[in-house]
This record gives structure tokens, sequence and C-alpha cells, in this order.
């Protein structure tokens, strides 16, 4: 499975927006379960913060499903 792009026009995002944004939660309950279930990854590295801040290039995966952040 490929690595879908997806575009912000700011400088960052967090965590938790961002699996919303990127379709790998359906919403933030589900956000906050999977970063609690340490089942997310950026950029290789399990990341418990549901406020940790996102940037340009960052890549967050959610078992084989990944993201790509790219500022505008």
């Amino acid at each position: 499975m490929g690595i879908r792009t997806v575009e912000i026009t700011d400088d960052m995002i967090r965590l938790g927006q961002f699996l919303k944004l990127a379709g790998l939660a359906e919403d933030g309950g589900q956000a906050k379960s999977l970063i609690e279930e340490e089942e997310v990854t950026v950029n290789g590295r399990v990341e418990t913060r549901r406020g940790a801040q996102l940037r340009d290039g960052d890549v967050v995966a959610v078992g084989e499903e990944k993201a790509r952040l790219v500022t505008a």
C-alpha cells in the first residue's frame, strides 16, 4: 500500500487532528484510542501524544495505512 499525501496550509498540525484529516481515524474519539493503544507511528516511531506537532514531510501510519504531511 502506498503513502497518501495530505496537504495543509499551516506550518504544523497536531497528531489527533491529522489522523482525522487523513482519514486514518473516523473521529477524535477513535484518534485518541489509536494513540493510547500505541497503534500510531510518526516517522516509524510509536507516538503516544495526541498533541504532538507534525511538520512538513512527517509520515503517520496506522497499521498498513500511511499518510505524509505536506504544507502548501
